[in-house]
């Protein structure tokens, strides 16, 4: 019954990674009696961040001496982490098999991308990196504390915010291959800014939810395979707040 709950209130939630099959399997489908634990998902979260700094770190090298096998492997790493992506949330009882291979190869894109930032503006990547882990941080504190509560009506708003942003990215994106994206969304310019600072902040709330369907899993006494599944999540919105933090101090830089 515990089980049921936690996977019943899984598929209400406002993630979009929570709401796949994960949690519309019958107790009958579960081959294992083993349970999640939040330290589980905590050493796996660590695992998967340490294989994807690897991999960057790789990659990173990689194009100050191969550049064009750098470029080769940061693309290889963007269409292979979109499909490890895709295998986890549609089944995510191979999260275990799955997340560190969607970590080691968004750490080969992650790697190329930050080098290419790096390489126009001197020292940005650090910051964006203590920017992106002092905001887990801060919101983890804020989280534990109960200063920020994620009830329903904060979760259905920020999968609506969250949903609006990627649609805006598609739009644009489908828009660059008839003349040109939507301006603001790269543009230096104050209202560039601003938008970059509300994807900021969304991408950041999300990692409230991303708490939240941590512990409250593990308290549930969810499936053991949760455990990889969750730190999947948790990375996935990591890497997104990074790479938006990446492109706010960019536009910033970019003005002076």
């Amino acid at each position: 019954m515990a089980r049921h709950r936690a996977l019943e209130m899984f598929g209400r939630s406002g993630n979009p990674a929570f709401r796949s099959k994960a949690f519309t399997h019958r107790s009958s489908d579960f081959s294992t009696n083993e349970v999640m634990t939040l330290s589980g998902a905590v050493n796996k979260t660590g695992l998967y961040l340490l294989l994807c700094v690897l991999s960057a770190a790789f990659n990173w090298n990689l194009l100050y001496s191969n550049p064009s096998l750098a470029n080769g492997l940061l693309w290889f790493g963007v269409f292979g982490g979109l499909v490890a992506a895709i295998v986890t949330i549609w089944k995510p009882t191979t999260a275990n098999i799955s997340a560190p291979i969607y970590a080691v190869l968004q750490g080969l894109a992650l790697g190329a991308v930050s080098g290419m930032y790096e390489y126009l503006y001197d020292g940005i990547v650090m910051q964006a990196l203590a920017l992106t882990f002092g905001t887990l941080a801060a919101l983890l504190l804020a989280y534990k504390s109960g200063l920020i509560k994620p009830t329903e009506n904060f979760r259905l708003m920020l999968f609506a915010a969250t949903g609006g942003v990627f649609i805006l990215y598609l739009v644009s994106f489908i828009m660059s291959f008839f003349g040109g994206p939507i301006g603001f969304i790269h543009s230096n310019s104050i209202m560039g800014i601003g938008f970059s600072l509300v994807v900021v902040a969304i991408a950041a709330l999300n990692l409230v939810l991303d708490f939240d369907f941590i512990e409250q899993a593990s308290e549930s006494g969810a499936p053991k395979y949760l455990e990889a599944y969750g730190a999947f999540s948790l990375m996935v919105t990591l890497i997104w707040l990074y790479l938006e933090i990446l492109r706010l101090l960019a536009k910033i830089y970019s003005r002076d």
